[in-house]
């Protein structure tokens, strides 16, 4: 075994520029699948754990049908005082135009209660957010963010300023920062937004409805999502007669199963390119083992009038094209080290890390051997198969 690997060496090394192009495939099939499963591997990392961060005790239940029972802010007042129930927010949200000192726009104003910043973890970067007595007196304030207020109003600094939503004049009572790590901000990056009394938006706009038929649910402090959801389920069933079609309830962690079987599928496919890639690397190590053995046939005559077994030279030639796959195989991770450094280097602003996937790796050196072993057998069985008379005639 020592010695085929010492004779596999030693024929790489004769031919170095030969050898480099046919490890070629391999090194480009390594590359694609450990760095474009390591790139989903790192997004998908990163993505998660922003979701994580905005908190997974959320919870967002849509009313499709009230059997005649609608959903009111007094209910969602009710339900607050249940131990089971964190706090409640209403939301509703239209695309009206805005106008301010210094420009105008189409902006998302969404409509809500007090509870809504807690929920969704919002953080102001000056001013107040809605207050109790807004929603009773249906207040014409609103809180922006900071996209609205520089396009708006031409600064930040705008507590107190006015904007006009559909003709109707609103006191700008707070700004809201643009970097929070909240799920409405995730969605609203770098839209102008608008947050006013669920009341007001309910004058305002022609769409919204006075009924509830969005809102959503935290966890009370010491509990957990899960007895949260159980408990509005409760809740809602009771008030709906049974029917759990008219609502849904749904939480972040199908957000987060949904993007764990999107990434998923992304990666297998991806893999699967990569796969063929070295596929085709492997057809070419077999094409140029081929060659290889015919340029040979007088030395493999030689050895085996000399006493050389079948065996012998079989593993000779095999051990050679699996020492091919398997260097192109080292090349081609170190390769994927070094793309994956770049890309931390150009991406560190987006707060992502990119890291070689051990699994990958794993992955893609048992499948060189594998491939090393399937492409490399027809040319060495050829080579062993060879009758000593004919090999040493050979004139080629």
């Amino acid at each position: 075994m020592i010695l085929s690997l010492k004779m596999a060496l030693r024929s790489i090394s004769s031919n170095k520029m030969r050898a480099m192009l046919t490890m070629l495939g391999i090194i480009i099939g390594v590359m694609a699948l450990v760095v474009l499963v390591s790139l989903v591997s790192g997004a998908t990392t990163s993505v998660t754990d922003a979701v994580n961060a905005l908190g997974n005790s959320m919870l967002t239940v849509t009313i499709a049908d009230d059997k005649g029972c609608p959903v009111t802010l007094d209910t969602l007042d009710e339900w607050m005082e249940e131990d089971e129930l964190g706090l409640l927010a209403p939301q509703i949200s239209d695309t009206l135009t805005a106008s301010g000192r210094e420009g105008s726009g189409s902006v998302t104003v969404y409509g809500t209660t007090p509870a809504y910043y807690d929920i969704q973890g919002l953080q102001l970067a000056m001013g107040r957010w809605l207050k109790r007595t807004d929603i009773d007196n249906h207040s014409y304030v609103c809180v922006i963010n900071e996209t609205a207020a520089e396009e708006l109003i031409g600064y930040v600094d705008c507590v107190g300023e006015a904007v006009t939503i559909n003709a109707v004049k609103y006191t700008i009572a707070g700004v809201l920062s643009d970097d929070e790590d909240s799920l409405t901000a995730a969605f609203s990056s770098g839209s102008m937004v608008a947050y006013v009394p669920y009341t007001s938006l309910v004058r305002l706009s022609a769409t919204a409805l006075s009924e509830v038929t969005t809102f959503y649910v935290s966890a009370p402090e010491g509990s957990t999502v899960e007895l949260t959801e159980a408990a509005m389920t409760e809740i809602l069933m009771d008030r709906f007669d049974d029917d759990e079609d008219a609502f849904e309830v749904t939480s972040q962690d199908v957000l987060e199963d949904t993007m764990s079987s999107i990434t998923s599928i992304l990666t297998i496919l991806l893999g699967g390119i990569a796969a063929i890639s070295l596929v085709v690397g492997g057809i070419g190590i077999m094409n140029i083992m081929l060659v290889t053995v015919t340029e040979r046939t007088r030395e493999i005559g030689i050895r085996k009038a000399i006493g050389a077994s079948r065996g012998t030279i079989l593993l000779q030639f095999l051990m050679e094209a699996v020492v091919l796959c398997m260097m192109g195989c080292g090349l081609g991770i170190f390769l994927s080290w070094s793309i994956l450094q770049i890309v931390n280097t150009v991406v560190v602003s987006l707060n992502m890390v990119f890291r070689l996937n051990g699994g990958v790796v794993l992955i893609a050196v048992g499948f060189c051997f594998v491939i090393g072993v399937v492409f490399g057998l027809y040319p060495a069985n050829k080579a062993a198969k060879m009758k000593p008379i004919d090999a040493l005639h050979y004139g080629g």
